[in-house]
């Protein structure tokens, strides 16, 4: 990590934060790595079973620093692609996604462009109601390129898609919600990021992470590939002192206490 993003651990739930308030966490060369280096860290810590994504100060994400962006030169990340495909622009998106544990993305102020792919890259979002949002890329004669397409496809509508693409026009949370950009809005989207972690917290982790494995193939894979998949990671849980843990811990009315 750099002084872009920070990571606290605490009762085995990341909280992960974009640092650069001052500039309302926009995007440059090291904040591009930042994002890299947290998602690779947290790809090994086994004890951590739910993160939550946040920007510190007035806003999530307001997408590239475009007067960063323009200077060029060795500063821009690198475009050598990593083992699930992706090069580092992509990988601050799809990175999240690829997580073995949930990422819960608390977000409030704006997440345009770049700052909106990141945050789809979540599997759950939760905003503030006064949450501005945008696809900002052919504003500044760009394609949208962080991986927001192969998520985008599984949250809306073809035909809405394009219309935020091609026009980069600003939408609200309560829009971001019916397209389905957004999983839920609440006042305070941190609170509420961190309670929801908590109850996430609180199953088996091999579990989550199998429901996980399996959420993330469903859309794309054929339904006897998912059929075999879904025996696969039950065969992993079923039966195994977690899944016993679990059933002990209802019967019990207690709290489980499961490893991870």
């Amino acid at each position: 990590m750099n002084d872009r993003v920070s990571i606290t651990v605490t009762d085995q739930i990341a909280d992960v934060r974009l640092t650069r308030a001052d500039k309302m966490n926009a995007i440059d060369p090291a904040m591009f790595q930042g994002i890299a280096d947290a998602i690779d860290a947290l790809a090994s810590m086994y004890d951590v079973r739910c993160v939550v994504l946040s920007g510190e100060g007035k806003a999530f994400c307001a997408g590239l620093d475009m007067s960063s962006m323009a200077a060029g030169g060795s500063g821009m990340p690198r475009i050598e692609r990593n083992d699930q495909g992706s090069i580092v622009p992509q990988h601050v998106t799809w990175g999240w996604h690829n997580l073995p544990m949930p990422v819960i993305a608390a977000v409030h102020g704006v997440a345009f462009g770049g700052g909106f792919q990141i945050m789809s890259g979540a599997d759950i979002r939760i905003a503030a109601p006064d949450t501005r949002f945008a696809i900002r890329e052919t504003y500044w004669g760009l394609v949208p390129d962080m991986a927001g397409f192969p998520i985008w496809r599984t949250l809306v509508r073809g035909d809405v898609l394009r219309e935020l693409v091609y026009t980069a026009r600003e939408f609200d949370a309560d829009e971001a919600l019916r397209h389905g950009f957004i999983t839920r809005i609440a006042e305070d989207p941190h609170a509420a990021a961190m309670e929801l972690a908590r109850a996430i917290a609180g199953r088996n982790p091999h579990a989550v992470r199998g429901a996980k494995r399996l959420c993330n193939m469903a859309h794309d894979a054929d339904p006897l590939t998912m059929l075999e998949a879904e025996t696969d990671e039950q065969i992993k849980v079923i039966g195994k002192p977690n899944m016993m843990e679990a059933v002990a811990a209802h019967m019990q009315k207690r709290a489980a206490v499961f490893a991870d």
